[in-house]
């Protein structure tokens, strides 16, 4: 069978099924991060990978300091999904014989620019001629408090559903710019239960599926709620993907705390009550589904 039509997660899935886990990995496949520590550790270390690859990720003439920026930012936005932050980078390129040196030089400032503005060092990597398009692959380490690491599994039901920002409509630039959430993220861990967390990344109709399917529960989403960027309609804020805002689940019972606290600590970032998790047999067909590799 060829990979097209095979989707994505099935594929993950069944490659990794089988794999090892050392007694310290707190968290493995199928999470934002894999998170590793033991149990009686303040802290635990967080390990993430992303790539980037032309054609796919961003045009060929996008800006390469956006580019840069993105390819970097994607590993953050899951960190910050964690809750914690990322501290050492290594940044791996495969790179066409004909690219101008120019490109890769402001491809490089726009790592440097988020890697300044977040507190991280990139300390090696590797270069490697492509035969193909480029693309780049970043690693991370990072840390998390273990008491606030937050996974995607420990959502309940009956939680209320939250989201920041607005979603749908990133391709007309915002997937390129986007800001990942690692202050708000730290500050929910830090002041709220919040049972599960995740970025989005690609798309609220394929990412709030995983979060509920690791949680073992089902969802229900009012779709009137989903707040679209502007000039977009609830169907781009569901499938359309590269959003990189947070999509969590807490208790009913902290919901009115969390509203009135996040006005006051963000008031130019919107939080919106999009639904709430149930139990399996209530779960909602999402209309639209986000993107995947795969399908």
């Amino acid at each position: 069978m060829k990979l097209a039509g095979y989707g994505e997660d099935r594929l993950v899935r069944e490659l990794t099924q089988r794999l090892a886990v050392g007694r310290d990995v707190r968290v493995g496949v199928g999470d934002d991060c894999a998170v590793i520590g033991r149990k009686t550790d303040a802290q635990w270390q967080l390990l993430k990978t992303d790539c980037i690859i032309e054609g796919v990720h961003f045009l060929k003439n996008a800006d390469p300091k956006k580019v840069g920026w993105k390819a970097l930012g994607r590993a953050l936005s899951d960190m910050a999904a964690m809750g914690g932050k990322g501290w050492y980078g290594l940044v791996t390129l495969g790179i066409p014989a004909d690219m101008e040196v120019a490109w890769l030089k402001g491809f490089y400032k726009g790592l440097s620019n988020i890697a300044d503005k977040f507190g991280l060092s990139i300390v090696g990597g590797e270069t490697a001629r492509s035969p193909g398009v480029f693309f780049c692959s970043i690693t991370l380490t990072g840390t998390v408090d273990s008491k606030h690491c937050i996974t995607r599994s420990g959502g309940k039901a009956g939680d209320r559903l939250y989201v920041t920002g607005r979603l749908g409509g990133s391709i007309h630039g915002k997937h390129l710019t986007f800001t990942p959430r690692i202050e708000e993220a730290q500050w929910l861990a830090k002041h709220f239960p919040v049972h599960a967390m995740m970025d989005l990344s690609d798309g609220l109709g394929s990412d709030l599926p995983r979060l509920a399917l690791a949680s073992n529960t089902g969802f229900m989403v009012y779709e009137e709620k989903i707040p679209p960027t502007k000039g977009c309609t609830t169907q781009n804020a569901l499938g359309d993907g590269e959003d990189y805002e947070l999509l969590f689940a807490i208790a009913p019972q902290d919901a009115r705390r969390l509203e009135a606290a996040w006005k006051k600590r963000f008031p130019k970032l919107l939080l919106t009550h999009i639904g709430d998790l149930c139990r399996n047999f209530e779960t909602e067909n999402l209309k639209s589904h986000g993107y995947d590799h795969f399908a």
